[in-house]
């Protein structure tokens, strides 16, 4: 074993702090990550772009600084590799797309900007699917990123590659984002833990469209802490951002514990019915509602009307895929994923009334939540509907033997908590007896970020699922 196993496992709070006290230096952390990346990367195919020199020699800047007493930030030599489709300077953002293999932005987006003004230090890219279309990371530039849970699975998507380095001791942190369960969806299948922030919490630029709140960028990382530890670097305000929220980043840099006795929780095993479930993700997910209980909470099986969500989560994806990918279609249609197609054209075919529809049933659907949330203090529910699938399909076709028609159908129960305007947050939960990770759902009501994270880290505390790594072949466990 070439790398070091107590640098790679380290929870990135940890790590962080051990870099500021000069016990390891981010050269030794920065190296071991690298040692690990060349390890098993080739089985899972979740790093790409790997940039080992750069990432030395930012790490010795690093450690220089350290020494001349310079300030560092929160994530002071810590190693990162950003998701290919945010914009970083000098190096390749493919969008899994052959039209960009070879694009290399003059610029980072904002929020690679922070994490690196942060001390995060970047080593390359985490794969994804073509354009960030579809839960399941596979596209024609890098291939298939596998489940380190069980390479034959799917690591999830879009932010598949991000959550498999994660859960393999490639990083300890990952930048990602979310419009119908990019972030949840794969911390799922993966093991690890991925927040979707209300929207504006973490700010985009540049966007498509600005005033874009179904899409929204978050952190993941393999513990609450880390996750808050990297929301709180890349939250807060921008000019450039018109829904950006006003609280400072700061302000969840601390994660304080908070006794979850006597909270209001409310469970639905199947969004009220929404969404059919595999019975192993079932039967991972209903014995931990027994879970809070025993911390305390009050729990009823309960959920929001989410009449119109399904109507309003495809009407505004379409949409966004026209606007954002129109122009590509007319001219390299060949070039893209038939599913793809599929949904530019849907937008494409959208009308007037079809928009104003959706834009009414989305304002009528948060005067339901907020009702809701006045009775309820959080939300728990499965994040996905099936356990990581066969890494060689594209989308599961049946659900609890339910046909599923399009590449997104199978997401419904992360997607119709997008349309919500709610955190929502992935956590581990248990594995299946084939030993597969399945994720816990905990929404809160809109802007309430910080309490789902301290529910969260709660439910982690109380059952360490995450404390479950990956054995990969040929891997020596001590």
């Amino acid at each position: 074993m070439s790398w070091d196993a107590d640098l790679v496992h380290t929870d990135a709070v940890d790590l962080a702090a051990r870099i500021r006290r000069r016990e390891v230096s981010a050269r030794e952390v920065v190296r071991a990550h690298l040692d690990r990346i060349e390890e098993v990367n080739p089985q899972v195919n979740a790093v790409v772009s790997l940039d080992p020199e750069g990432a030395m020699a930012a790490a010795a800047a690093a450690d220089e600084r350290l020494a001349r007493g310079g300030a560092v930030g929160a994530l002071h030599g810590l190693p990162i590799a950003f998701k290919d489709t945010h914009l970083t300077r000098g190096m390749r953002t493919t969008r899994g797309s052959p039209l960009y293999a070879e694009t290399v932005p003059d610029e980072d987006e904002l929020l690679v900007q922070r994490i690196q003004a942060a001390g995060a230090i970047r080593i390359g890219k985490t794969n994804v699917p073509e354009f960030a279309a579809g839960s399941h990371t596979f596209n024609p530039v890098f291939g298939v990123t596998r489940n380190p849970y069980g390479l034959g699975r799917s690591a999830g998507g879009s932010s598949g590659g991000a959550a498999a380095a994660l859960a393999a001791g490639m990083q300890p942190l990952a930048d990602g984002s979310d419009m119908g369960g990019s972030l949840r969806n794969p911390a799922s299948f993966c093991n690890v833990v991925g927040l979707r922030p209300t929207p504006g919490r973490v700010p985009a630029y540049p966007a498509w469209d600005p005033w874009d709140t179904l899409t929204v960028p978050g952190p993941m990382a393999r513990t609450v802490a880390d996750t808050a530890l990297l929301l709180s670097v890349m939250a807060g305000p921008d000019p450039r951002c018109p829904v950006g929220l006003e609280t400072p980043g700061t302000a969840f840099r601390e994660l304080p514990a908070r006794d979850p006795a006597g909270l209001r929780v409310a469970w639905t095993p199947d969004l009220g019915g929404r969404v059919p479930v595999e019975a192993d993700v079932r039967a991972v997910l209903e014995p931990q509602v027994e879970v809070f209980r025993q911390l305390g909470c009050r729990v009823e099986e309960d959920c929001p009307d989410l009449d119109g969500a399904e109507e309003v989560f495809r009407t505004l994806r379409a949409h966004h895929f026209a606007m954002a990918l129109g122009a590509v279609l007319d001219t390299f249609r060949g070039d893209l994923k038939p599913s793809l197609v599929w949904n530019i054209e849907e937008g494409r075919r959208l009308t007037g009334a079809d928009l104003i529809r959706a834009t009414v049933e989305r304002a009528r659907l948060h005067l339901r939540l907020v009702d809701f949330f006045r009775r309820y203090d959080v939300l728990v529910a499965p994040v996905s509907q099936v356990a990581p699938f066969d890494a060689e399909s594209e989308y599961p076709d049946v659900v609890d033997g339910q046909p599923q028609h399009t590449y997104i159908d199978w997401m419904r129960s992360a997607y119709l908590v997008s349309v919500l305007g709610a955190p929502a947050l992935s956590v581990p939960a248990g594995f299946t007896p084939d030993g597969l990770p399945v994720g816990l759902q905990i929404v809160g009501p809109p802007r309430a970020d910080l309490a789902v994270l301290q529910i969260g880290a709660a439910y982690e505390a109380a059952t360490r699922h995450g404390r479950r790594r990956p054995v990969l072949p040929g891997e020596i466990v001590s």
